[in-house]
């Protein structure tokens, strides 16, 4: 095995969208060797091609391109209006209308918002059609609940 494999990573679409914390860790556990590792492993063993960045920064952005990934920023600050996250569904279903694109979507953790995001892209992607499910569904992914702020980010469908 080849790098080291990022900190909650999971695959959310197997070989298509994965999520994992901000690589290289988040603050001051962030380690500059880590993130080259992590980068590596994301290259080589799980074939991410796209980076799709929620950080409220441009953190590492440039290093990700430096690593020949096609790079996604579209921050999600703490406090965001729901015109934010449909830019962040319409940009993540642009990043993967490529069907070569494999996407990782990260944040400093994988946190209600991420999730909430995940659920909600599959409803507004329509993969899914119930909110329900698709609460249920990424619950089950990340094994861990989601609570109102992430059950927030999902579309109603009328």
């Amino acid at each position: 095995m080849t790098g080291l494999k990022p900190r909650e990573f999971v695959w959310v679409i197997q070989g298509r969208l994965a999520v994992s914390e901000r690589i290289g860790g988040y603050g001051i556990q962030h380690r500059r060797v880590r993130r080259e590792e992590e980068i590596l492993w994301l290259k080589e063993e799980a074939g991410i091609t796209t980076i799709f960045s929620l950080l409220a920064g441009a953190q590492n952005l440039a290093s990700y391109r430096d690593s020949g990934f096609d790079v996604r920023g579209e921050p999600l600050g703490v406090e965001y209006e729901p015109p934010d996250v449909d830019r962040v569904f319409g940009a993540l279903d642009d990043a993967l209308q490529d069907p070569k694109a494999v996407v990782l979507v990260h944040r400093d953790l994988v946190d209600d918002t991420v999730a909430g995001v995940l659920a909600g892209y599959l409803v507004y992607s329509k993969m899914i059609e119930d909110p329900i499910l698709a609460a249920a569904l990424i619950q089950e992914i990340l094994k861990r609940p989601l609570g109102p702020e992430g059950r927030s980010l999902i579309p109603v469908v009328s």
